[in-house]
């Protein structure tokens, strides 16, 4: 299969879908691989590492797309890109679909085969594509979140582990899934009062199990969300429905409950947000502020520490992209289902329900296509 790999193109965005070691692992199977000129560059990668490792280097992104029997990306395509797109090409990557309109209908006028990482699904519900850079926006949005409690920054002015004799800052932390997780481990860390809020029992259980003292769980919903937020100096949003928008916990009239200063980081922005007055921002411009509240709301946090994200998304991805390779797409779909499960769009038909449902488009099932 030839495989192309183009620069990322999205604002700040210095990830690679392919590493070096990738590529060699394509060669040595026997598959072609295209890079577009300083593809790597950002995450650390040499345009002649790549060569060396046996891929072939050009010049535009507009050559990768025109050779590319499946093109490898890490964010989903933007505007310029869906023209693109040719049909019957596999594009894999996040797309996030039910949070932009917009793309979805592109894919589906591009006639494309859209494999979204994050609906790539294990037996057990994990999300083995997605978990990587959770991890990693987990412990960023707890990093980010320190930083704008800086009164430079227009925050309360909080450090968030305080020093002896001065408190420190409350964390509050909804959803106990993966980004919650590595937020909570990050906040409980550097000293915080941290609350994981969920509504699974048994994983605040298990959560209950592995913190430390200074983190607390309790059950999600809106009368304990409305109690906590008046006294949290720093909530992260960090709820997940796979493939499907985001449920806003936090709805506009809340933040006139929040004290001048807290600082919201909205996780979830790249699938809707879980925090109504949250839209997407980018590294170059972060945050901006509503009712004298902060609000961080960047869709790629894992962008700005690429070196780290670029190793942990491929190590994740490649094998997956391995077995497309080796078998193409329908056949590699038909015999994982955790693959299948990553098919949202096929050659103009949405076969992911979560997506059809968010823009009330026409579902067609799998196996009509399979």
């Amino acid at each position: 299969m030839i495989i192309g790999v183009p620069k990322e193109i999205k604002t700040n965005e210095n990830r690679v879908a392919l590493t070096p070691a990738g590529v060699k692992e394509f060669v040595k199977r026997g598959h072609t691989v295209y890079m577009q000129a300083t593809a790597g560059e950002g995450s650390g990668f040499t345009d002649e590492e790549y060569q060396q490792a046996g891929a072939s280097v050009l010049p535009t992104i507009e050559d990768v797309y025109e050779i590319a029997e499946m093109i490898m990306k890490v964010k989903e395509p933007i505007e310029p890109e869906y023209k693109l797109i040719k049909k019957d090409q596999l594009v894999f990557t996040y797309f996030h679909f039910a949070s932009y309109e917009p793309l979805t209908k592109a894919m589906i006028d591009s006639q494309s085969v859209c494999l979204a990482y994050e609906t790539v699904e294990k037996p057990d519900r994990s999300l083995p594509l997605l978990v990587p850079m959770s991890e990693v926006a987990g412990r960023m949005s707890v990093q980010q979140g320190a930083k704008y409690l800086e009164k430079t920054m227009k925050g309360r002015g909080i450090l968030l582990g305080g020093v002896a004799g001065v408190a420190p800052a409350k964390v509050l932390i909804l959803g106990g899934g993966v980004v919650g997780t590595e937020a909570a481990k990050m906040a409980a860390g550097l000293g915080a009062d941290v609350t994981i809020l969920d509504v699974n029992l048994a994983r605040m259980r298990y959560l209950e199990d592995i913190m430390p003292a200074n983190v607390n769980t309790i059950m999600s919903n809106e009368y304990n969300i409305r109690s906590l937020i008046q006294q949290a100096d720093l909530i992260v949003g960090a709820v997940l429905i796979p493939g499907a928008k985001a449920p806003h916990l936090i709805t506009r009239d809340m933040l006139k409950e929040m004290r001048p200063g807290t600082v919201l980081v909205d996780v979830a922005v790249d699938q809707g947000g879980c925090i109504e007055t949250c839209k997407p921002t980018t590294h170059e411009n972060p945050t901006f502020i509503i009712d004298d509240v902060v609000h961080y709301c960047v869709a790629n946090m894992p962008g700005a520490v690429p070196y780290t994200s670029t190793l942990a998304l491929t190590n994740a991805t490649l094998p997956y992209a391995l077995q497309l390779a080796e078998k193409g797409w329908k056949k590699a779909c038909r015999e994982n289902e955790e693959l299948k499960k990553g098919l949202n769009i096929i050659q103009g038909k949405v076969v992911y329900q979560a997506v059809a449902e968010a823009f009330d488009l026409e579902y067609t099932s799998l196996e009509e296509v399979l």
